[in-house]
């Protein structure tokens, strides 16, 4: 009797550890340079600027598939592409992220917007064109999805942007910098300088 109890309470630890590691697949954070982060921390407060980095950086990324997509097949290539795609659909979902957020203050990011519309094609085409392998098939597939979602909703923002500032005309190119946060010291009210007297 004793080993039916042991198998399960053996058997569980590793069905939740095997369960956390597919739940982390899914929940990835797009990895960046430390170059990139300091220049996502220097636009922080510049949707259109941040945007701008946002497509430069998946572009790169675009380009380092498309460079593997011809070499021999083998096993070093398939976990290179299966992390490079990985990688790639959580940048899109966290840019994707970045336009909710700038869509709903009415920031003013048509020109960045304009960029991502023209290049979201083309990294689509890259992503269709790299052959299935069973290695990076479901990360190739989710990197499509991902890619279409972020097409339609940068080219569906830019028609709502367009629309908007026809009407909101005084608010055109305003960036609302809604992170950028006030010095409390700088801000506050300085005190008159004392009075001279004359004696």
């Amino acid at each position: 009797m004793k080993p039916k109890i042991i198998f399960p309470a053996l058997f569980f630890p590793l069905l939740v550890a095997s369960g956390t590691n597919l739940y982390s697949q899914h929940a990835r954070t797009a990895t960046l340079t430390e170059a990139e982060i300091e220049q996502v921390r220097e636009a922080a407060i510049l949707p259109n600027e941040r945007v701008k980095l946002y497509t430069k950086f998946l572009d790169d990324r675009a380009e380092r598939i498309k460079s593997l997509t011809g070499r021999p097949r083998s096993a070093q290539r398939v976990l290179k592409l299966d992390d490079m795609l990985q990688d790639f659909t959580a940048l899109m979902d966290e840019s994707g992220s970045n336009l909710d957020q700038y869509s709903d203050r009415h920031s003013d990011i048509r020109k960045a917007l304009k960029a991502l519309t023209d290049a979201t094609p083309r990294w689509l085409n890259i992503l269709r064109v790299l052959p299935g392998e069973s290695g990076f098939d479901l990360a190739r597939k989710e990197a499509i999805e991902s890619g279409e979602e972020l097409a339609d909703q940068a080219t569906r923002l830019l028609h709502e942007q367009n629309d908007y500032f026809a009407i909101h005309k005084d608010e055109k190119d305003q960036e609302r910098n809604d992170d950028q946060v006030k010095d409390p010291v700088k801000d506050q009210a300085k005190p008159d300088p004392p009075k001279k007297t004359d004696r």
